[in-house]
């Protein structure tokens, strides 16, 4: 053979295998605290890849805004780590497809029947405080919004964090038409405001704070990591907000069997038994009797508030409006 035809040769066999050897790419949007080394999104790339025989990659940022701004022409093929308080925009914008999963392994406290969008953990928001700081622990909102006001908390701004939206809401459920004097008692009690939740829960640990505003699986990390039981959520008889975080797919996907069987692993109970401790959440499908140890040790609310994306969507700027009097005063 020529030496040109040889070189030739060997290209095209060359090319041929790595052709062979490339993988399929499933693109993932989720937000900066999923895919932080700290986050679950490397343990869930770690496992999905080992199943898959796939390049799972991670794309961290804003993840409405940014799918709403791309539209059609988005890269992703799942969005992961939407909650309930945006859905129905997400829905409206016609971007995505039916999950086609079975919904009967979920463990919610709330019956969920969505074709959209998946669950694959929920919590609770709650004012965690820690014990050798506060001796009197308020034992309702109400008492709360009456506690001395040395007694200091931290909350997140609700334009520009979920936890922040959440809590806006969460004392609209309860309060309703007083909200806006609800949050004129709890004024004079916050600290500070921060954008986002672990600006506040890093003030909190290294007691700036007695208070912040978080989640009711926040001590499990404290119970299960450092072996510290100090660090407990409130719980109010009033019912504590409840948020879900979900998984959507993208209709445009172009590797739509990829983006099934990810959501399939979601449910999954390996999945689900490393949620609980990859985000601190409670898992979406995996009975109470599987959680890790920590979390069988969570004092959990009795009662659940709960908006549709409907309903949370006519209150949000009404409920974010309200804070923003009551704190500018």
């Amino acid at each position: 053979m020529k030496p040109a035809l040889a070189f030739a040769a060997g290209l095209i066999a060359n090319t041929s295998l790595a052709l062979a050897d490339e993988k399929p790419v499933l693109t993932v949007y989720a937000g900066d605290y999923i895919v932080s080394e700290w986050g679950p999104g490397p343990r869930i790339e770690e496992m999905f890849e080992a199943q898959c025989d796939c390049d799972l990659q991670f794309k961290p940022g804003d993840l409405l805004p940014r799918i709403l701004l791309e539209g059609a022409q988005t890269n992703a093929d799942i969005v992961f780590g939407l909650n309930t308080d945006v859905t129905k925009k997400a829905r409206e914008s016609g971007l995505f497809a039916p999950h086609g999963q079975n919904l009967s392994a979920l463990t919610l406290p709330i019956d969920w029947q969505d074709e959209i969008f998946l669950p694959f953990n929920y919590g609770h928001t709650a004012f965690v405080y820690d014990e050798t700081r506060v001796e009197e622990v308020p034992e309702s909102f109400d008492a709360l919004l009456d506690a001395p006001d040395d007694l200091k908390i931290v909350i997140q701004d609700p334009r520009a964090s979920v936890s922040g939206l959440a809590l806006v809401l969460w004392v609209k459920a309860v309060y309703g038409d007083e909200a806006e004097a609800a949050w004129e008692k709890l004024a004079p009690k916050i600290l500070t405001v921060t954008k986002g939740w672990s600006e506040s829960y890093g003030l909190f640990t290294d007691g700036e704070a007695d208070m912040v505003l978080s989640y009711t699986t926040s001590p499990a990390y404290h119970i299960i990591a450092e072996e510290d039981r100090t660090k407990k959520a409130a719980i109010f008889p009033e019912g504590h907000y409840f948020m879900v975080e979900l998984s959507a797919k993208v209709a445009g996907t172009d590797v739509p069997e990829l983006a099934d069987q990810f959501l399939e692993f979601q449910l999954s109970e390996d999945f689900q038994t490393m949620i609980a401790t990859g985000n601190w959440s409670f898992p979406a499908a995996l009975p109470q009797e599987k959680w890790p140890e920590g979390f069988k040790e969570l004092a959990l609310p009795e009662k659940a508030l709960f908006y549709t994306e409907d309903e949370a969507a006519a209150l949000r700027a009404e409920a974010v409006e309200e804070w923003r009097r009551a704190l500018s005063r």
